[in-house]
């Protein structure tokens, strides 16, 4: 099956034929018109080259045979018997016949009447004179009817002939002027079609220019668009060019990345929250690690109702780390957590270790990711309290400050040092591995579930000081319960 044009091919043919149809139909009239002229031209110099021959030899030849018909006897036999006078005027007259028949011109086709009547006039004085040849005695006679009937006669058709030859020479020259004329009308013509046509092929070349590079433009904005991100755009398809396949694919296209795209984003959501259920079982048995040791050290030194209080204590922190679940806890139930670790690690370390817990009320509202702030004390205290001597004290506060919660962890332990510090807050920016510092799992677990669930903007930031202790702010999205 053949295929049908494309739009732009048709566009572009019928480009082509504005541009070569006037420009044919002009390059025809031109051919017309010089045709024209020139049978004219042909037809005119023809006549007067025909009445020119016997305008020079006519007179002289038939002046010349009628006197040897006159004068010489004996050739005047031969000439009448073989009709050499009648023969040349039959010839003018089938010529000026033919002239009559193909000049449209009345003042020359009245003079070659007359030259062909002066032709018969003609023909009779000579068929006068042969009939008196021979007669004796009348010589004087016929050479009287030579000098004033067939000169004169032949010096009148001269005459006739040059004034038809000045009418032809008339009509040339109205050729002249009309091809002059012509001329004029035709260049006319010509500056008006070619402007016409510059016109015409302008539009044309313009609207098809258009047909294309407008869609391609649009192309290359949309293109742009979803370079950026924005999957939702789509081309129109209304019209009626081979751009239409292109605007559809790309349209298909995009609607393909915009649900590989969508799997993706499920896909890392799913992912995201493997990854926190991981980071929750990392740190779920570690505090259960770190607490049993304390409970199986109390219980080894004989200390029964410390142990009956840490384990209702680690029964209150194990409530709120479960909590049915959720991610999310309150304000007051992350208090409550870091209250619960706090009483149970200071039966262990009651002689090194003081607290100082100051969150407002007005926060208890407001909603936390769950095991927030207890690794960060877990920290301070394994890192921070018990490698420095005499009693260290931790404190944790909260407030609540341009739409966001703000937490500080703080303790007046050993500290770190600058390499140290380092490597620690690359845990907290997510530029490093867990297992990089002495921080252990805590630190980096809650930098992680921070980033993860609310966001890069939020997270921790650490300043410490070697001998003097270590400050950790928390930030978070403040979100009501």
């Amino acid at each position: 099956m053949r295929k049908k044009g494309s739009a732009i091919q048709k566009r572009l043919n019928i480009l082509l034929l504005v541009c070569l149809v006037p420009l044919g139909v002009l390059v025809i009239y031109l051919i017309v018109l010089i045709n024209r002229f020139s049978e004219r031209y042909d037809e005119i110099v023809e006549n007067i080259t025909m009445a020119n021959a016997y305008n020079i030899d006519f007179k002289e030849d038939i002046d010349y045979v009628m006197y040897i018909v006159v004068a010489n006897s004996e050739r005047a036999e031969e000439l009448v018997d073989t009709s050499l006078p009648h023969t040349m005027i039959d010839e003018a007259r089938d010529v000026f016949n033919k002239l009559c028949e193909m000049t449209d011109d009345d003042n020359a086709m009245s003079q070659l009447q007359r030259i062909i009547k002066s032709l018969d006039t003609l023909e009779d004085r000579i068929e006068d004179i042969e009939a008196d040849v021979g007669v004796s005695g009348a010589y004087d006679k016929n050479m009287e009817a030579l000098d004033l009937n067939v000169r004169i006669l032949t010096d009148l058709i001269q005459e006739q002939i040059q004034e038809y030859i000045y009418y032809e020479a008339t009509n040339l020259e109205s050729l002249r002027e009309g091809i002059r004329s012509d001329v004029v009308q035709a260049i006319r013509m010509s500056v008006v079609l070619f402007i016409v046509i510059c016109i015409g092929a302008i539009i044309i070349n313009r609207r098809i220019i258009r047909s294309i590079t407008e869609p391609i433009r649009n192309l290359c904005d949309v293109t742009k668009q979803v370079g950026q991100g924005d999957f939702e755009v789509r081309l129109q398809e209304g019209s009626d060019n081979e751009l239409v396949a292109l605007n559809s694919s790309f349209n298909r296209m995009v609607e393909h990345i915009d649900n590989l795209v969508e799997d993706i984003r499920v896909e890392q959501l799913n992912l995201r929250a493997m990854e926190l259920k991981l980071l929750q079982a990392q740190i779920n048995p570690h505090f259960l690690y770190n607490t049993l040791d304390a409970i199986i050290w109390l219980a080894e030194s004989g200390q029964d109702e410390q142990v009956v209080m840490m384990v209702s204590a680690l029964s209150d922190f194990f409530r709120t780390t479960l909590s049915k679940g959720k991610d999310y806890i309150s304000v007051r139930e992350e208090k409550m957590h870091i209250e619960s670790y706090l009483k149970i690690q200071q039966f262990r370390y009651r002689d090194i270790l003081e607290y100082e817990i100051c969150i407002p009320e007005e926060l208890y509202q407001y909603k936390v990711l769950k095991l927030t702030l207890q690794p960060l004390v877990e920290n301070a205290l394994y890192h921070g309290i018990k490698n420095r001597r005499g009693m260290g004290r931790i404190w944790v506060t909260g407030m609540e400050e341009n739409g966001s919660l703000i937490f500080y962890v703080r303790d007046n332990g050993i500290g770190m040092k600058t390499e140290t510090l380092q490597r620690v807050r690359c845990l907290a920016d997510g530029d490093g591995k867990e297992q990089d510092s002495d921080a252990g799992f805590g630190l980096f677990n809650v930098a992680q579930r921070i980033r993860l669930n609310c966001g890069e903007e939020y997270g921790l930031t650490l300043s410490s000081e070697y001998g003097k202790g270590t400050e950790i702010r928390v930030v978070m999205p403040a979100v009501k319960i």
